[in-house]
């Protein structure tokens, strides 16, 4: 039995403190309770992650498109398929009524004629009425619309307060309002940038751990298709199998076989990257002492080699939305992507086709805006992410 009295000191030249159970009672739960020792990978992902301005940046803005899309009708002010005037330019937003006294709810004031005229091209000169303002508000009623296409609903988070339609960035060709066809068009570019991702991310993680820890000559021919799908010229095949489906083709028909394409060959690069950070892997003394242990083939990559490629894997993710939004919009554009009455920004930016229609309506580029804000804020965030999973 231990002596529960204190250790005398025996030699008086010596000082030697004094240590009883009740000493070491209290010190020992101090040194243990030090912050820094329970902290999980994940907490140490995200404590880096907050140190970084853009990454941050790019979480805000990220997390807003998301909430943009999932309520896409709510926050819309306007019905996307209203006509109004065609090439209507943005109303002018100001913060005072008619008297010109300060208002917390800003004012529209719609661009009417003037009653004057250029003197040189006898043209009407167009200026800001403010005769008849219209007024704002929030949680307006408006056009009527199914939430989750369910429920329904006909609140607006912003619009006019009066019913009368309001452009903050003007009209296209067809009168109809920019800013809502934008909001509405975050749904569908979105829509297929995310599940396109989901599934080159499944099939290329897949693929890559497979080959990776299979190995030997499963490896090989593995690698020969992947060589073989990377081999193919994206834009002309993207083209090419795109114009195979009738112009009289669904809608939702077309959409899906887009999503096939792009999915079907995207996922090759991410399967490589992958595969090599399993070759890498495969050779670490807890996966080999794993496997001397005679743990399963799907315990290993399960409980091991999966979540050390994950981190690379979420990173690939953010990194990959962009390029997708990017081809939709170009491939919109050209009119293989999405096909109306479906609203997509790639489909939106038709009417910019022409050089004439740019300089005289400026505001009909405004779908840009939307697709270089979501190209930044997944990249800010991507970046993010690869500094704080990977510091070094």
């Amino acid at each position: 039995m231990n002596d529960p009295r204190p250790i005398q000191n025996t030699n008086p030249d010596h000082e030697v403190d004094v240590v009883t159970d009740t000493d070491t009672a209290f010190t020992e739960p101090a040194a243990s309770a030090h912050p820094g020792h329970n902290e999980t990978y994940a907490t140490l992902v995200w404590r880096r992650f907050r140190r970084s301005v853009m990454g941050m940046i790019g979480l805000v803005l990220v997390s807003t498109l998301m909430i943009v899309m999932l309520f896409a009708d709510f926050f819309a002010p306007m019905d996307p398929k209203f006509a109004d005037i065609p090439f209507s330019p943005p109303d002018v937003i100001a913060f005072e009524n008619p008297e010109g006294e300060f208002s917390i709810i800003p004012y529209v004031y719609p661009i009417g004629d003037t009653g004057e005229f250029d003197p040189v091209t006898f043209q009407p000169i167009s200026g800001v009425d403010k005769s008849n303002p219209t007024p704002t508000g929030f949680f307006v009623t408006g056009a009527p619309y199914y939430l989750f296409w369910v429920i329904p609903a006909n609140i607006h988070f912003f619009g006019s307060t009066d019913g009368r339609p309001i452009h903050f960035l003007g009209t296209d060709k067809l009168g109809r309002d920019i800013l809502s066809r934008g909001i509405i068009g975050s749904r569908i570019s979105l829509l297929i940038a995310l599940t396109v991702v989901a599934l080159t991310t499944t099939i290329g993680t897949l693929v890559g751990i497979t080959s990776g820890y299979i190995g030997g000559a499963v490896d090989g021919w593995v690698q020969k298709f992947v060589e073989f799908v990377l081999a193919f010229p994206q834009l002309p095949l993207y083209l090419a199998l795109t114009s195979l489906i009738p112009v009289t083709a669904p809608s939702n028909l077309f959409i899906a076989f887009v999503i096939g394409v792009m999915a079907a060959i995207g996922w090759a690069q991410l399967s490589r990257e992958v595969r090599s950070k399993t070759l890498s892997l495969a050779r670490i003394e807890y996966v080999r002492a794993a496997i001397a242990v005679g743990s399963s083939d799907m315990r290993i990559i399960t409980r091991h080699i999966l979540p050390n490629v994950l981190s690379h894997v979420i990173v690939a993710i953010t990194l990959a939305v962009p390029t997708i939004v990017l081809l939709e919009s170009f491939l919109g554009f050209l009119g293989f992507a999405v096909k109306p009455p479906l609203i997509s920004w790639g489909l939106m930016l038709q009417d910019t086709s022409t050089f004439s229609v740019i300089g005289s309506y400026p505001w009909i580029l405004t779908p840009v805006v939307f697709v270089l804000i979501t190209v930044f804020a997944f990249n800010a965030l991507g970046d993010g992410l690869r500094d704080a999973v990977d510091p070094y």
